[in-house]
């Protein structure tokens, strides 16, 4: 997560960016540039940034696609993407959209957290994380990847993510799916592209899971 950097950093604007990291990844490391010539080009996937971000990813927790698609467009539906209005909602008024008892506090916790989310474009990526999970409901994976793909950060990664932790199995023939702490030590090998390594990954759990059946 470059834990070590006060500073931002690359930002991860557009493809070519990507393009370059996975050139560099590539050049750092046989398997990776392996594993891209099975993947093909990797998605810039940049997303917004903002509250109604991570209300949508907390709105995302355990539950399937399609139910988090659905009450998120009833949350549009009913005007309760921002701050003001979720923070002055009834609990009635977010039970009516969907949302479990449990998603209805982080729903207040986030309105009233008084993030800054301006300043959090300018902060560096510790600090970043260390904001938003501060937030009740906002766990390290989704901090991390709010760093990555809503502020582009280019070495950020997400160890506790079961699906990269699988594609580094098959792709370093590891004998058991990373740890976090140590997966965490062994992306550092992967700095200053760390993002672009996370794609790379999630692009190539894809295609071992066609080829392999792996779960």
């Amino acid at each position: 997560m470059g834990d070590e950097a006060m500073t931002i950093g690359r930002i991860i604007e557009t493809d070519a960016d990507v393009a370059e990291g996975m050139d560099w990844l590539a050049s750092h490391c046989p398997r990776m540039a392996w594993a891209y010539t099975q993947t093909g080009p990797l998605p810039l996937r940049r997303k917004p940034d903002g509250f109604a971000e991570l209300l949508s990813a907390i709105v995302g927790q355990q539950v399937s696609v399609a139910s988090a698609r659905a009450i998120w467009g009833r949350m549009q539906d009913a005007g309760l993407t921002n701050t003001t209005t979720c923070a002055a909602a009834s609990e009635d008024d977010l039970r009516a959209v969907g949302l479990s008892r449990q998603k209805i506090r982080y729903t207040y916790e986030l309105a009233n957290a008084g993030i800054d989310f301006n300043a959090l474009r300018a902060a560096p990526d510790v600090d970043v994380i260390k904001t938003l999970v501060a937030v009740p409901g906002i766990g390290p994976w989704t901090a991390e990847v709010y760093a990555m793909f809503s502020l582009g950060r280019a070495d950020v990664f997400a160890p506790g993510d079961l699906a990269l932790q699988e594609a580094a199995r098959v792709l370093y023939d590891l004998p058991d799916r990373p740890k976090e702490a140590a997966f965490r030590k062994m992306a550092h090998d992967w700095a200053p592209w760390r993002s672009v390594a996370a794609r790379l990954l999630w692009a190539y759990y894809r295609v071992a899971k066609n080829k392999e059946g792996i779960s």
